[in-house]
């Protein structure tokens, strides 16, 4: 009985520790490769037709819900409605754009290759627009506009860094195409 109750010492391993392989990268000269000036968004000049049908709209949805009592959304439906009539009669400024050998300037902010992902084009009404997904949480999504720059010139340049893909079209996109085709808020 004794034996049993004797105390064995503890066999502990010890971990292996294995040496950290660190890949040391060389330095990249910073260097500019494209740069260019656009206004920050996209900019149609409107005529009244636009904000009456917006009125119109908004009228009939806040007399809905102020049968409903919904205070605060007929408050936000108003904010909007505002919203959308500054930038439908303030032109943009212009912003400046740069690729270089280490990432995207835009906005004197720098994103670097690392954090980008991919990138494709659009358009909307007459202008071209640069669009980039980042791996970042804010911003998601880079839109610049092209100005005076060809669209192949700068996709020469980004192929050498970051993948060029076109991303399915999502329900969300689909429904808004289709919402904006049977609610025009214009005539074309």
């Amino acid at each position: 009985m004794t034996a049993l109750l004797k105390k064995r010492p503890l066999k502990i391993k010890k971990p292996v520790v294995k040496p950290v392989e660190t890949k040391v990268k060389k330095p990249v000269e910073l260097r500019s490769l494209l740069k260019w000036q656009a206004a920050v968004r996209p900019f149609k000049k409107r005529d009244k037709d636009y904000y009456t049908t917006i009125a119109a709209i908004v009228f009939l949805l806040a007399v809905i819900l102020l049968f409903l009592k919904e205070w605060l959304l007929i408050g936000v439906m108003v904010a909007l409605m505002f919203v959308a009539y500054v930038l439908a009669t303030v032109e943009p400024e212009n912003v400046e754009h740069e690729i270089t050998t280490i990432g995207i300037v835009t906005g004197n902010k720098t994103y670097k290759w690392e954090d980008l992902k991919g990138f494709w084009f659009g358009k909307k009404w007459k202008d071209v627009i640069l669009n980039i997904d980042t791996k970042l949480s804010f911003p998601g999504r880079l839109m610049m506009l092209l100005g005076d720059k060809k669209q192949e010139e700068i996709k020469k340049i980004l192929e050498k860094y970051i993948q060029f893909e076109i991303p399915e079209k999502t329900f969300m996109d689909r429904s808004a195409k289709w919402l904006s085709e049977k609610v025009p808020l214009e005539k074309k």
